[in-house]
C-alpha cells in the first residue's frame, strides 16, 4: 500500500532516472520514450509505428538494458511460421535409441520481445501472439508453458510500405495498450544523432531498476485514485467513439464506423495512473486522460471509407471528441 507521499515521490524519481539514462542513448523522442514507459509500469504491450531508421529498435533494446529485462527480438518475414515464434517439440534419442519429447522454447519466452515488422508476417504467423500477449503463456503440442514475468510484446510497423505487408486485424490491434506514433527527428537531433553514432565513443546504457523494482512500480501506480466524475470523463471519452451515441460529436457520425471497445477504458484508466504517478500525484486528473487517450484510441477506431478518403485520422476524431467533453465541463 501507498504510506506517504514521499513513497510517490520516490516512486516518480525511479520512473525519472530510468527516463533520463534511455536518453543518454537515444536522442529526442521524449513523447515516445515517455509513453513507452507508460506502457510498461502499465503492464501492457506497445505498437510503434514510424518509418525505418528512426531508432524503433535501438529504443526498444535501450530500455531492455536499462532495465535488466531478458531481450528477445523476432524479424518478422513473409515465411516466418508460429512454431517459429512460440517453439516446437522435438525429439531427443537416449543412448540405447529411447526415444523422447522435448518442447524446445521460441523467441517469444524472454521479458522484453521485439516484434521487428510485425506486418509483414501473414495472419496466421501474427495470431501466434494473441495467446501470449493476452493470457502470457504458448500452448503447443497440447501443453501449455508460462512466459517469463514481466512479459511485454513491442512490436513495430512501417506505414508507408504496403506491398507484401499484412495489416493487423482490428481483434490483434486491441491486444495492444498503446500504439506510439515515431517522428521524424528535428534538425538538431538529427545533428545530434549523427555526432553520437560516428564517433569513437559510443554512449551505452547502464541498468537502472531490476526487474523486480518495475514489479513493485507497477502495484504503485494500480493503488492510485480515480474519482468517480474523472471515471466519468473518461467512459465518455470511449462512449462517445461510438456513431450511434446521441450525443457524439457529428465527426464521429459522419466518420466512424466501428468505436472503441472494453478495453480502450480500461488502458485510459490504466495508463493515466502511471502518468499521475510520474508527476507524483495519487489522483488521476482530467489533463492525465487527456494526454493518455490519443495513443489509446488511435488503433481502435475504425474509420469509414469516405474518412479514408478525405484522409481523416484517428487522432483528428479523438481531439474532436476530447474538445466536445471539454466544452461541457
Amino acid at each position: 500500500m501507498i504510506e506517504s507521499k514521499e513513497q510517490l515521490q520516490d516512486a516518480a524519481a525511479k520512473i525519472a532516472a530510468l527516463k533520463e539514462e534511455i536518453g543518454r542513448v537515444i536522442v529526442g523522442q521524449s513523447t515516445v520514450v515517455e509513453q513507452l514507459l507508460w506502457c510498461l509500469i502499465a503492464g501492457g504491450h506497445a505498437l510503434l509505428e514510424g518509418i525505418p531508421g528512426l531508432g524503433k529498435t535501438m529504443l526498444v533494446r535501450t530500455l531492455a538494458d536499462t532495465v535488466a529485462l531478458q531481450f528477445s527480438r523476432i524479424q518478422f518475414t513473409p515465411d516466418l511460421m508460429p512454431s517459429d515464434i512460440t517453439g516446437t517439440t522435438l525429439i531427443d534419442f537416449g543412448a540405447q535409441g529411447a526415444a523422447a519429447q522435448r518442447f524446445q522454447p521460441g523467441p517469444i519466452f524472454g521479458n522484453l520481445v521485439l516484434a521487428d515488422e510485425i506486418n509483414r508476417a501473414t495472419p496466421k504467423t501474427q495470431s501466434a501472439l494473441l495467446e501470449a500477449m493476452q493470457e502470457g503463456t504458448v500452448t503447443a503440442g497440447g501443453v501449455t508453458h508460462q512466459l517469463p514475468k514481466p512479459f511485454f510484446v513491442l512490436a513495430t510497423q512501417n506505414p508507408i510500405e504496403q506491398e507484401g505487408t499484412y495489416p493487423l486485424p482490428e481483434a490483434q490491434l486491441d491486444r495492444f495498450l498503446l500504439k506510439i506514433g515515431v517522428d521524424y527527428p528535428t534538425r538538431e537531433e538529427l545533428k545530434e544523432i549523427v555526432l553520437r553514432t560516428t564517433s569513437i565513443h559510443q554512449p551505452k546504457s547502464k541498468v537502472v531498476m531490476s526487474g523486480n523494482d518495475l514489479t513493485e512500480l507497477q502495484l504503485v501506480a494500480k493503488q492510485l485514485l480515480i474519482a468517480d466524475d474523472v471515471l466519468d470523463l473518461a467512459l465518455q471519452i470511449v462512449m462517445k467513439t461510438h456513431p450511434n451515441e446521441n450525443d457524439t460529436p457529428e465527426d464521429v457520425k459522419r466518420f466512424v464506423r466501428f468505436g472503441a471497445g472494453p478495453r480502450a477504458l480500461q488502458a485510459i484508466v490504466s495508463v493515466s495512473k502511471v502518468r499521475a504517478l510520474m508527476a507524483g500525484k495519487m489522483h488521476v486528473s482530467w489533463n492525465d486522460l487527456r494526454h493518455t487517450a490519443l495513443p489509446v484510441l488511435r488503433h481502435r477506431i475504425v474509420l469509414s471509407y469516405e474518412a479514408q478518403a478525405l484522409g481523416v485520422s484517428t487522432d483528428g476524431i479523438t481531439e474532436s471528441i476530447l474538445q466536445n467533453i471539454e466544452a461541457k465541463r
